[in-house]
C-alpha cells in the first residue's frame, strides 16, 4: 500500500462500501405488513438451513438500524450497498398492494446515509422473491419478469430521486442453480439440466425491462445507473506440464462461459448467450435423446433487448479455482454435465473458513483484466468480496486484515498497471449475518454481531479497524 507521499492508486470519486443483504440482516419477517418470502419458507422448513437457522429475527436490523448507521460512520465509508425486500414493500409482489411501512423503513435508511454523506447502491432482488410470487411459478414464469419490472419502476419513482446506483439483481447464477438445480437455496427445488437455465433466462428478461424502464421513463430526471451484479470465481487451468493443456484451457474458458458469461455475455457482447454454452447445452440434449427443444431459451424479437443493459459492471468475487476437463461424462442433464469441466483447489491455496473458499487475492486482478479485455473495458464496481470465520471466533481477525490489504492492494495494481476502470470496492459484509444455507455459522462481517444477546450488541474487528485505515487514507489522499 502506499505512503502518505505517494500517488493516490484509486480514482478521487472511489467508492468505498460495504454491503449487505435485506434477508440477511433485517429481521422482522412479520413486522408492519411484511409478506413471507421464499426465505421464509425455506427456513421453516426442516432440515433446510444449518441448526435450523432462519432469518426470523437476524440482526434485527428493521429496528436496530440506528446501530448499523453508526457502524457504516465507523468505517468511514463513501457507499453502502443494501438491498430491498420486495416482500416488505409489495407483500403479494404486486403493486396492487403497497406496505407503506416498508416505504418509510427504507425512506430512513435512505435520509439517514445521505444525512451522514454515504451514498446508497440499492440491489432490487437479493434472493428473496416473494412467496406469492412463487405459488405462481415463480422465476420459472415468464411473467414474473414483467411483474419484477413493474416492482422497480414503483422502486425508482418512490426512491430514484435519491438513490443513483441501483443493481437490479444480485447473482442470477447462484439463485439459477443452487435454488433451482441443487436445492439447496430457497425455492428448494432440483430440476436439473432445464429449471436453471430459464430461471436464469427470465432473470436477464426483467433485468433488462426493468433497465429499459429506468432507461426511457427516469434516468433524464435522476440521472442514476442500473446493473445487475454478476458472481464469478477466477478460473484458469493449471500451470503446463500434466499433458492436457489445451483440453484443460478450453475446459477453463467453458467454465466461464457457464458462469460469468451466462449472464455477461447477452448484456455486454452480442445480446445472447455464448456459443460455447450453447453448443455444449445442445450437444448432450441431442447425445441423450432429449426431444424438449433447446434446454437453454432464446430471447424474443418482440421484447426490450438485453444487449447494453448494464451502466457498469457489477461484480461479486470470493475466490478462485483451477479447471481440469471432464466430470461431465454421465448419461443424466444437468449443468455439471454440460459444461464438462471440473473445478480443484490449488492445495498452496489457504481456506478461510468454508471448504469452498480459498483465499487467493491475485485471482481478483486476472479477473478484472478479462473482464476488461472480454467485456468492452466497462466501468466496474466489485460490489462484494470477503473473508469467512468458521468456528472459534476471533475478533483479533489478523488473516482477514490481512487479506483486506493484500485485495485492494491487487485492486490498485488492476487500476494502475492493467488499465481497468475500477470505480468501487464493497467488502462483505458490513455484520455478521444469517449467510443462506449455512445460517451463522459462516461469519464474513467486518462487526462482529453477537447472536447469543438480546441486544445483538456489534463489535469491531480487527479487519473493520484495518479497512477504516485504509479508507481514510486514500481518501485523505484524493482531497
Amino acid at each position: 500500500m502506499p505512503t502518505s507521499g505517494e500517488k493516490n492508486m484509486f480514482p478521487r470519486d472511489f467508492a468505498w462500501g460495504a454491503g449487505t443483504a435485506a434477508y440477511q440482516i433485517e429481521g422482522g419477517w412479520q413486522a408492519d405488513g411484511k409478506g413471507p418470502s421464499i426465505w421464509d419458507t425455506f427456513c421453516h422448513e426442516k432440515g433446510r438451513v444449518f441448526g435450523e437457522h432462519n432469518g426470523d429475527e437476524a440482526c434485527n436490523s428493521y429496528e436496530l438500524w440506528e446501530k448499523d448507521l453508526e457502524c457504516i460512520q465507523q468505517l468511514g465509508l463513501t457507499h453502502y450497498r443494501l438491498s430491498f425486500s420486495w416482500a416488505r414493500l409489495l407483500p403479494d409482489g404486486t403493486t396492487q398492494h403497497v406496505n407503506q411501512k416498508g416505504v418509510q423503513y427504507y425512506n430512513k435508511v435512505i435520509d439517514d446515509l445521505l444525512a451522514c454523506d454515504v451514498s446508497p447502491m440499492v440491489t432490487l432482488y437479493h434472493f428473496d422473491l416473494p412467496q406469492a410470487l412463487q405459488d405462481g411459478g415463480g422465476w420459472k414464469s415468464a411473467s414474473t419478469a414483467t411483474l419484477f419490472d413493474a416492482y422497480a419502476k414503483f422502486c425508482f419513482r418512490t426512491f430514484g430521486d435519491r438513490v443513483k446506483l441501483w443493481v437490479t439483481v444480485n447473482e442470477p447464477y447462484v439463485c439459477a442453480k443452487l435454488g433451482h438445480e441443487d436445492g439447496l437455496h430457497a425455492p428448494g427445488l432440483k430440476e436439473p439440466g432445464v429449471a436453471a437455465y430459464l430461471v436464469g433466462h427470465n432473470m436477464l428478461r426483467a433485468h433488462a425491462m426493468a433497465w429499459h424502464s429506468y432507461n426511457s421513463c427516469f434516468r433524464a430526471k435522476q440521472k442514476g445507473a442500473v446493473s445487475l451484479a454478476l458472481n464469478s470465481d477466477w478460473l484458469e487451468a493449471p500451470e503446463a506440464g500434466g499433458g492436457a493443456e489445451d483440453d484443460d484451457a478450453d475446459a477453463a474458458e467453458r467454465q466461464l462461459a457457464f458462469t460469468l458469461g451466462w449472464f455477461a455475455w447477452p448484456v455486454f457482447v452480442t445480446g445472447d448467450y455464448p456459443d460455447v454454452m450453447r453448443s455444449a447445452i445442445d450437444a448432450r440434449s441431442e447425445r441423450l435423446g432429449w426431444r424438449g427443444g433447446s434446454r437453454l431459451p432464446r430471447f424474443e424479437e418482440d421484447e426490450p433487448p438485453v444487449l447494453g443493459t448494464a451502466d457498469f459492471f457489477a461484480l461479486n468475487y470470493y475466490t478462485s479455482r483451477k479447471v481440469v476437463a471432464g466430470g461431465g461424462r454421465g448419461g443424466t442433464l444437468c449443468m455439471k454435465n454440460d459444461r464438462d469441466a471440473r473445478d480443484v483447489l490449488d492445495p498452496s491455496w489457504p481456506i478461510c473458513g468454508v471448504s469452498w473458499l480459498a483465499v487467493v487475492p491475485c485471482g481478483l486482478r486476472k479477473l478484472l483484466k478479462y473482464i476488461k479485455d472480454t467485456f468492452n473495458n466497462p466501468a466496474v464496481y466489485i460490489t462484494e468480496n470477503g473473508f469467512s470465520q468458521v468456528g472459534q471466533l476471533q475478533i483479533e481477525d489478523v488473516q482477514r486484515s490481512e487479506f483486506y490489504k493484500d485485495t485492494i492492494s491487487e485492486v490498485a495494481k488492476a487500476i494502475q498497471e492493467d488499465g481497468v476502470d475500477v470505480r468501487g470496492y464493497f467488502a462483505w459484509s458490513l455484520l455478521d449475518n444469517f449467510e443462506w444455507a449455512d445460517g451463522f455459522s459462516v461469519r464474513f462481517g467486518l462487526f462482529h454481531v453477537d447472536f447469543a444477546d438480546a441486544r445483538l450488541s456489534r463489535t469491531i474487528y480487527r479487519s473493520g479497524r484495518e479497512y477504516a485505515k485504509i479508507i481514510s487514507k486514500f481518501r485523505c489522499q484524493s482531497k
